[in-house]
């Protein structure tokens, strides 16, 4: 796994949970749609991923479920601090975007030929 490329996936997912966050905490509309661009924000970060760490079809798809995964559970972690979401949302939450990284990755691996 490139550890380079996953920081930077994930450093650059995170910060657009967090962005998220932030937005929903003071638009209460936003929150609606939390799980929905949670996990696109997490397929964004696998694509990343992918892209930069020019590896196999395997470590594309590990390293994006990685990324999004991680950059999900940061903005859950947040959102969970501020009293937006349920403790189980740490599982579902990170469960599904941990998907959308893996999609991603093999989104980014699939554009990288």
């Amino acid at each position: 796994m490139n550890m380079r490329a996953l920081i930077t996936a994930t450093v650059i997912g995170a910060a657009m949970q967090i962005a998220m966050i932030v937005a929903g905490h003071f638009l209460p509309a936003v929150q609606a749609w939390y799980p929905v661009a949670g996990t696109l924000i997490s397929l964004v970060s696998g694509l990343l991923y992918a892209r930069a760490a020019e590896t196999g079809w395997g470590g594309a798809l590990v390293g994006g479920a990685v990324a999004g995964g991680v950059c999900a559970f940061i903005g859950i972690a947040m959102s969970w601090a501020l009293g937006q979401v349920p403790p189980i949302t740490f599982v579902i939450g990170t469960s599904a975007s941990a998907v959308g990284g893996l999609v991603g990755g093999a989104v980014g691996k699939a554009l990288a030929k």
